[in-house]
């Protein structure tokens, strides 16, 4: 069976709610407010200016505080208002007063409704996230995974921060004819992209224990994503195609792949690098453009090795001066790095390299190892 272990989930991967000041920053905001107020009031000749000055504090502690921080800060304001009121002389008008007065009254009222509902969404939001993250780490498992066969071990990350799942892709499934290791990319970016993922990744999930050759599982994903271009063409939506690399792996020291436009796979074996001659087909959806139908390649994987699996977030990268990410020069430099460290060493170098802090596009960055039958390495 399928075995995971716990990852901890990624920065950005849970959203937060404002966190709100602790109380004795909130205080010193406060006397540190009024007293520049009182200043500024004082210069103006009149008491009742600190009323009109401090009305904006209820409504930013609403905007950043809990409900009992903002219910501080109204208190405060109207004690210091109803002190302004009482000493504000004959120089302003009574009504004058009592409007400003009865105006703060209701500002005070409104920040506090305003705090209890800002807090009310943040906690809906929290939770419908929540329950997204769960839906989505049942879409796309958490690395590593692990099988008789075979550790997949990697880094995944997403364009958009607040996403767990994004047009990259992979899947490792045991299947009877042994363990089918997928890593993909779905043309473009945002929603549409997610739907056309998640449509092959539930084809794969289904297919690899159905077809027993990767040509008929790679043609059952290729069905899955032509079905899909169909109901989002129907509703005005674009297609897309997926870019896929699926490899087949056993006890027997051949494996077997099949690519169809994506990024060749790199073998690592003690100090060399070797990238295995695979023919690469069409992408997924395009197989009414293909001229000759999919074809599976074998090369050697002996224990070991390691197979390092990409997406084009990682070979597609550029530095300032439009230069792509040199892999292979990078792999070459990286070649003590044990072997489960390489991925994060990749990903890093690669930011590094772009020099910007975020990424550009999805990246997908897989190492896949053979494991004994009786679960250690070999």
């Amino acid at each position: 069976m399928l075995r995971t272990r716990r990852q901890h989930p990624a920065p950005g991967s849970t959203r937060e709610t404002i966190q709100p000041p602790g109380t004795g920053q909130l205080v010193v905001w406060m006397v540190t407010v009024t007293l520049l107020v009182a200043v500024i009031g004082s210069v103006a000749n009149s008491g009742m200016a600190l009323v009109g000055l401090l009305v904006f504090l209820p409504a930013a502690a609403a905007a950043q505080c809990t409900v009992r921080q903002t219910a501080l800060v109204c208190a405060w304001t109207a004690v210091l208002g109803s002190a302004a009121f009482l000493t504000g002389g004959t120089d302003v008008a009574l009504a004058d007063r009592v409007l400003l007065l009865v105006l703060t009254a209701c500002l005070i009222a409104a920040s506090l409704y305003a705090c209890r509902r800002r807090i009310n969404s943040e906690r809906t939001m929290v939770r419908l996230h929540s329950a997204a993250v769960a839906i989505q780490r049942q879409i796309l498992r958490p690395l590593p995974l692990r099988t008789d066969d075979v550790l997949v071990d990697g880094v995944y990350e997403p364009v958009q921060e607040d996403r767990l799942v994004g047009g990259d892709i992979y899947d490792v499934v045991e299947s009877p004819w042994g363990t089918r290791v997928l890593i993909g990319d779905v043309q473009g970016k945002g929603l549409a992209a997610v739907g056309a993922a998640f449509a092959v990744l539930g084809s794969f999930r289904e297919a690899a224990h159905r077809e027993p050759t990767l040509t008929g599982l790679v043609g059952a994903l290729d069905a899955s994503v032509a079905r899909h271009n169909s109901y989002v063409a129907r509703r005005g939506g674009d297609e897309r195609f997926v870019t896929v690399l699926v490899l087949s792996i056993d006890a027997r020291d051949e494996v077997q792949a099949v690519n169809c436009g994506h990024v060749p796979p790199q073998l690592l074996d003690a100090d060399s690098v070797i990238t295995p001659p695979l023919d690469s087909g069409v992408p997924l959806g395009l197989a009414a453009l293909a001229t000759e139908p999919v074809s599976a390649g074998r090369f050697t994987f002996p224990g070991g090795a390691t197979l390092l699996l990409t997406t084009d977030g990682l070979t597609e990268s550029r530095a300032a001066d439009g230069t792509f990410y040199p892999l292979d020069e990078r792999l070459a430099g990286l070649g003590d790095l044990p072997r489960s460290d390489l991925p994060h060493a990749l990903h890093e170098d690669a930011h590094a390299y772009t020099g910007k802090a975020a990424p550009q596009d999805d990246v997908a960055i897989l190492t896949v190892r053979r494991a004994q039958r009786s679960g250690t390495l070999s």
